[in-house]
This record gives C-alpha cells, structure tokens and sequence, in this order.
C-alpha cells in the first residue's frame, strides 16, 4: 500500500519515480533483501500504465526483440532484455492470476484492467517489503558515498540512488524532465529528445483537403526515415493518427516527408489493367472504393483522378492513380507534440551506463532505467518490456 507523507531516514535504494521501470526495480531490490524506498511526486503511483492501452495496459509483446527498439547504441538493450524476457513477465502476470489476451501482432492486454498490473507490482513490493511514498516530490539531489536527497522536506541518504522518471511525454499525467535535467547537471551526455508514438499534424491546404475524413481507418504500410510499418492509418480533424503513424512517427524527421500505401500488397496498376480489360464500364471510385471505404476514394477522385469507367483510363491515367495510391506522398507540418507522445525519443546516452547493471559508469550507486534512458521501442507493449527488464537489470545490482 502506498502512503503520501513523509520519508525520513536512510536506505539501501531509492528509486526515484513510482512507474513500471522504478516499481519493477524496486520489487526486485526489495526480493533480495535490500531495504528499497521508492518516491513519487504525483499523488499515485503508475499513472502512465494506468492509462495505457485504453486502460487495459499492453503490457509486454510476444515477440519482443532488440530489433524493436531506437537507440543510438542498437545493442544496448540486448543485455537487459535477454536476461528479463516477456516470458518472464509474463509468468508473473499468470502467478497473480490475472487474465490476459493477444489482441494482435504479439501485443498481450490485461482482460479486466490496467489497474491488475499496478496491484500486482504494489503487491510484489510489499511482500518484498518496499516503502513506497507519493506526494513526494525530489527537490535536491547530491551524489556520493552516500547519495543524498531532499524530498518532500526531508533528508534521505541512499547507497544506490535510481533514476526512473520516464520523459516528457503526456504531461498531464505528471511526466517532467527531471531525470534527463538530473543527467545533464551531472555532465552526463543526453541524446537529443523528441515525441514519439504520436501522430502527425497537417496544416494549410493538405489538412484542408482531407476536411471530413475524420474518422476513418485504412489498412497502410506508412514509411518515415526508411523504416515501414503495416497497420491502420486513422484520418483526424489534426491530421494523421493510427497505429502506423505512430510507428512511423519515431523515424520522421521534421521537413521530410511520409509515404503511405494505401494498397499494401498489392501492384495497382496492374490490377487496374486487368480491371479495364474484364469490366470495362466499371467505375474506378468504385474500384479505390473496395480499399479505401467510398468516403476516401470519392474524395482522391475529386482531388486527383476524375472519376469514370475504367474503359475510358489511359495507361497515363493509370499511373496518375497510382502515383496518389502507391505511394500517396504527405509532408507534416509537426507532431502533435509530447502532449499526445506516448514515449519520447531519446534520453540519458547509454554510454554513460553499463548494459548489464544501468549503474553510471562514472558515478557508482547511480542508475538509470526505463523512459529516461536513450532506448525507445515500437507500439505494442515493447515499451514497458524495456521498463520491466531495465528495471530488474539494476535492481539485481542495487
């Protein structure tokens, strides 16, 4: 159970930040005897996993691997994660009985609620018997031997102090920048931050043209940076969304555009060829229609290719499809911003910590975990595998 209030006294770990990395570390410190107190500013802990997935918490993904994952050191993750698999986790979600299903693509939910997860977590760290405050607030940080805190007006020493305050992604749930301001003040190397997992914002007359879409998904492979990613593309009244976009999102770079097929397997060209050659008088709003809902393909026609039976396309007019089809080409004005970000990009350079521990390297008992660290995974739950194997990689070391 947790307690707003005071937390006065000295401890083995303190993990500052009461998220998925910070209570995963937290259980496991406390499970090897060490005596762990965990400190949250917010009024409870785990908001972000609360909120997740719809309030049903996509809590790892059966198919996790490092290649899910941005950083700029690619095989940082591998060390963590291999040593604290899904399957682990997993394992603990069946040992608190809590139901659970695939929804696709690996992505594994909680039946019932997010709210399962953050009980199985405060529940581990009582039996572990971990202190967990709230209403806590860290206003003063001194490394050393010990490390020493002031926290909601009291003076707390530590031996090893964690880091697990995440980014500043969703800001209304109490997310802020101390652990990466933390980083710097320390002359630790940050990489650059940006949102990520969010959706792209259109303005001007491409925002304009897509007036009324609002609402409607379609199946795309979306392509920024290089990388593409198979899943529903969501027209908003801002602009893109859906899960390919926020895919995509992660690879953007501000001024570059995103390509989006809107006929994912398939050669439209030919298929319309053949189309022209077996039924002629059929309409071809009617043909994007069976792809793009009637909604999307009225609106391409009006916008690029006049509408009219098949037999009265050119082989010129049909590459003109095709050329807004395979692939339709949007330049975004932005991002929705780290209001919206389910993750932000970058974070604490993983060269400044061991792969194995998450300890700073140049800062004994220091560690970092989980959305604070330059490690950034794709939808669908591999985000909080990372929070879950960072953490136990430095609460087996704490």
């Amino acid at each position: 159970m947790t307690e707003p209030g005071r937390a006065t006294g000295d401890f083995d770990v303190v993990v500052i930040g009461g998220g998925a990395a910070g209570l995963m570390c937290a259980l496991t410190a406390g499970g090897r005897g060490r005596r762990v107190l965990v400190l949250d500013h917010a009024n409870r802990v785990g908001k972000k996993i609360l909120m997740s997935g719809g309030g049903r918490c996509n809590f790892t993904n059966m198919y996790c691997e490092p290649e899910n994952f941005i950083s700029a050191n690619p095989h940082f993750v591998k060390s963590a994660l291999s040593r604290y698999t899904q399957w682990d986790f997993i394992a603990l979600v069946e040992k608190h009985g809590i139901p659970y299903h695939e929804k696709k693509l690996g992505q594994l939910f909680c039946d019932r609620s997010s709210k399962d997860i953050v009980q199985m977590l405060l529940d581990e760290c009582a039996a572990a018997g971990v202190t967990v405050r709230t209403d806590t607030p860290v206003t003063d940080v001194a490394t050393g031997a010990p490390h020493r805190l002031q926290a909601g007006g009291d003076a707390i020493a530590c031996e090893s102090l964690v880091i697990a305050t995440g980014g500043y992604s969703i800001p209304r749930m109490g997310a802020t920048g101390f652990g990466l301001d933390l980083a710097r003040s320390l002359g630790l190397a940050v990489q650059p931050t940006r949102p990520a997992l969010v959706p792209f914002t259109l303005s001007g007359r491409p925002l304009e043209e897509l007036e009324g879409l609002s609402g409607v998904s379609l199946d795309t492979v979306t392509t920024a940076g290089g990388m593409g990613f198979r899943e529903n593309l969501l027209f908003t009244h801002r602009g893109l969304s859906g899960p390919a976009v926020l895919q995509a999102s992660s690879y953007w770079v501000e001024g570059e555009p995103v390509a989006i097929d809107l006929f994912p397997g398939m050669d439209l060209g030919a298929h319309l060829r053949e189309l022209r050659e077996q039924r002629p008088k059929l309409e071809l709003k009617s043909v994007l229609g069976e792809q793009l809902t009637r909604r999307v393909a009225q609106r391409w026609c009006e916008l690029w290719v006049e509408n009219r039976p098949l037999e009265r396309l050119s082989n010129a007019d049909i590459e003109q499809v095709t050329g807004v089809c395979q692939p339709w080409t949007v330049w975004p004005s932005g991002t929705e911003g780290y209001r919206t970000a389910e993750v932000t990009l970058g974070g604490v350079d993983t060269a400044a910590l061991s792969s194995k521990t998450m300890e700073c390297r140049s800062i004994p008992g220091l560690y970092f975990i989980g959305e604070v660290v330059d490690v950034t995974g794709h939808l669908g739950g591999h985000n909080f595998q990372w929070a879950w194997a960072s953490g136990y990689a430095a609460g087996m070391y704490v």
